[in-house]
Parts: C-alpha cells; structure tokens; sequence
C-alpha cells in the first residue's frame, strides 16, 4: 500500500522486504540484492568486494575479532539469501551449514543431590571405583573423603560427623566405597576449614565485642 503526499511515495516497513541481518540496514539489502541480478560474475565480483568494504566500516568494532574478513563474506552470502554467484577468497558458507543443528554437549557429571562438593567429586569417585584394590586406592579413598569434609565444612558449618561424609561417599559410589566399615578417622574440622573463614570469623568476633567494657 503506498500513500502519495506532496509528490512523495511512502512505503510502511510492513510492507517492505524482511531483512537477513537487521545490523547492515535496508541500504545494504538493496546494494547485495542488486549485486545478485548483475550479469556477469566480473561485475559481481566487483561489486561484492565493494560491499564487503561497506560492510566493515559499519561494524568497526570487530576488526579486531579473529577471520574478521571471513565473517563479512559468511554475513555477505547470508544476506544475499545465498543466492550470490562470485568468486569468494574464503570457502563458501552454505545454508545447510548455517542451520544446521549444534552437537549436544553431554553434561558434566555432577553429584547434584549434594552440590556443596562441587562438580569433580564424582569424577573423582568414578576413577577410584575404577582402581585395584592396593595401598594406593585406600590412599585416595582418603584423600577423596577429606576433601568432601572440607567442601561440607566450608559451605555448611563449622563440624560434620565423619559418619556423614562417609554415608554420603557410600551413596555417590553406589556402595562400592565403604569407608565407614573400616573405622578410618578423617582429619579434625580445624584443620581443614580455610584459613579465610577462620579469619573471617574472628573478625566478626572482634566486631561484635568492640566497644564492650570489660567486667
């Protein structure tokens, strides 16, 4: 629908074709669009360098992000509806390629029931499980139930029963690590707890008998 005022054509948005990639604007769109109907590939050629030139100065502040020349010309064929027939100085990005789907990550294996351990115990439990039985395996079974009083204490509170790392390591191991059978004592909260949070809490205790008059 076009409306004639004083001699001039007005042409609503809504009525315009869509634009590839809004960044550029519409001018950009009708320089690409005309680039396509060209009739040779010299001419085209010609004009898509010109247009990627166009195109770099209205996104200078990537210049510096790596292959920035090479995103132009993906940018260039995406707008051009990948349409455009030239001699491209990098391989030619595809549709098939631009919509194709990610492949999925896997997550990463996390004990999620207690968080408070961080996202390597389980990694961590997994390989031991995985180790002959042997001095060395006791070893880490022991170093992997120290650390968990550690995280439990750092993020909980100041004491843990070590029956409870002990219940919780049995759990995450699927019962095949079983240090409370074996009476094995961990180390003392004390010595475990960072020094951060001790510092920290006796800067709390100072705070709060600051100012008290002594009995």
């Amino acid at each position: 629908m076009m409306n004639n005022i004083t001699g001039y054509e007005l042409q609503y948005n809504s009525e315009r074709e869509n634009l590839l990639i809004p960044e550029y604007g519409r001018h950009v769109q009708k320089l690409v669009n005309h680039c396509i109907s060209l009739p040779t590939k010299e001419e085209r050629n010609k004009m898509a360098l010109a247009i990627i030139e166009v195109m770099g100065n209205l996104q200078p502040h990537l210049r510096d992000v790596p292959d920035f020349k090479h995103k132009l010309w993906d940018q260039l064929y995406i707008i051009a509806d990948f349409k455009l027939d030239v001699d491209a100085p990098y391989e030619v990005l595809t549709k098939e390629e631009l919509k194709a789907k990610p492949i999925k990550l896997p997550y990463p294996k996390t004990a999620n029931k207690y968080r408070f351990y961080g996202n390597n115990i389980q990694i961590m439990i997994d390989e031991a499980v995985n180790w002959e039985d042997s001095e060395l395996k006791e070893a880490l079974n022991l170093t992997i139930a120290n650390h968990m009083k550690k995280c439990f204490l750092n993020w909980n509170k100041d004491t843990v029963d070590d029956a409870v790392i002990f219940k919780h390591l049995k759990e995450l191991s699927n019962g095949k690590i079983d240090l409370d059978a074996k009476e094995i004592i961990l180390a003392e909260s004390s010595s475990l707890i960072s020094k951060k949070k001790a510092t920290t809490t006796n800067k709390k205790n100072n705070k709060k008998n600051y100012g008290r008059k002594r009995r």
